[in-house]
């Protein structure tokens, strides 16, 4: 089954939903580390301990911001 999604402003579609679409399983099925990124759900940042129990819909929005190390 398909999910349609907002992730960063654009749409998309993943053909294959996870099983259990909630955020955690949404985050890896997108191809994000899930301890590299800070997410956005429907405009609620989100603790990452929460992430396995906020389900995931149609059409929902995903802000995903992926953290980088680095400086000088």
């Amino acid at each position: 089954m398909a999910l349609d999604l907002y992730v960063n402003g654009e749409p998309r579609r993943l053909d294959q939903s996870p099983v259990s679409a909630n955020l955690l399983s949404v985050i890896q099925a997108l191809g994000h580390n899930p301890q590299l990124v800070v997410t956005e759900h429907n405009g609620v940042i989100v603790p990452r301990s929460q992430w396995p129990n906020i389900p995931v819909g149609d059409y929902d929005s995903l802000e995903i911001v992926t953290i980088v190390g680095g400086g000088s």
